[in-house]
């Protein structure tokens, strides 16, 4: 119908008071149709007032969770509420850069595919910008995508149709990273911009903070795409291999940010 949004926003919110007008502003200022579903899956947050702000606003969806859901869980009660054709991912600690969902429209049009992913530029946690940018290939395929997730869900635009037949499960793993295996091996390859158009703070909160446990629910996804053993262990040594191959840049880069947090503090 005409009055529909093109595109659903859909924004887990846990303990994030601090962080999610920032996020929420960013989607405000996207010259696209959408409609934004802020999902509290943590009622203790207070996160009302914050909301309080925007409940004028006919774009946005406020939902209270009955009780803590998960991130996985919260995100696909989001697709299954969302009225638009193409479902974007955002965190409410993370923001976007003005024209990011209208590049992807354009591409994914132009390209014919039903997901696109952005570069990403690394900002502190107290979200100062540290100029430093992680790329995204241009193809995304099913098979360079099992030597390690290049998708930021932050920056993710996909058609609706393919969240709901491919929903996040298994919270005990990277369940975007699966999420996006199985809808690259379903519908095929996917498109990156090389902009960096999401602003993804870091945090040593995350699941991927701790790299050994990373791995470790790396190799899950593998198990839970229902591969043999052997080839398990064939695309987590590719893994492993690229991730020797990215320590080097990764450690300076970390270096590089905690001189830059330092600065910031000793400016303030």
């Amino acid at each position: 119908m005409r009055d529909e949004p093109l595109v659903s926003v859909v924004i887990p919110a846990y303990r994030c008071r601090q962080s999610i007008k920032k996020a929420i502003d960013s989607v405000l200022i996207q010259k696209v149709k959408l409609e934004i579903l802020v999902l509290d899956d943590c009622p203790e947050d207070q996160l009302d007032q914050v909301m309080e702000e925007y409940k004028k606003d006919q774009r946005i969806r406020y939902i209270k969770n009955k009780k803590n859901l998960g991130a996985a869980a919260t995100r696909n009660k989001g697709v299954k509420m969302a009225r638009g054709r193409y479902i974007a991912f955002l965190d409410a600690d993370d923001w976007w850069a003005e024209g990011k969902l209208k590049k992807q429209l354009a591409v994914m049009k132009e390209k014919n595919v039903v997901l696109c992913s952005t570069a990403r530029e690394l900002v502190t946690e107290d979200g100062k910008r540290t100029g430093k940018v992680i790329s995204v290939p241009e193809r995304i395929t099913y098979q360079k995508m099992l030597l390690g997730n290049c998708v930021a869900c932050s920056s993710v635009l996909v058609r609706r149709e393919a969240m709901e037949t491919v929903p996040m499960d298994h919270e005990d793993c990277h369940e975007d990273y699966l999420a996006w295996l199985k809808i690259l091996r379903k519908y095929g390859d996917g498109y990156g911009i090389n902009e960096p158009l999401l602003k993804y703070r870091l945090s040593s909160k995350g699941k991927s903070g701790n790299k050994i446990h990373a791995a470790g629910m790396t190799w899950k996804v593998y198990r839970y795409m229902g591969f043999p053993m052997r080839k398990c262990v064939k695309y987590f040594m590719g893994y492993a291999f690229c991730g020797v191959w990215k320590y080097a840049s990764a450690s300076k880069r970390k270096k590089e940010i905690s001189q830059i947090h330092r600065e910031s503090q000793q400016e303030s």
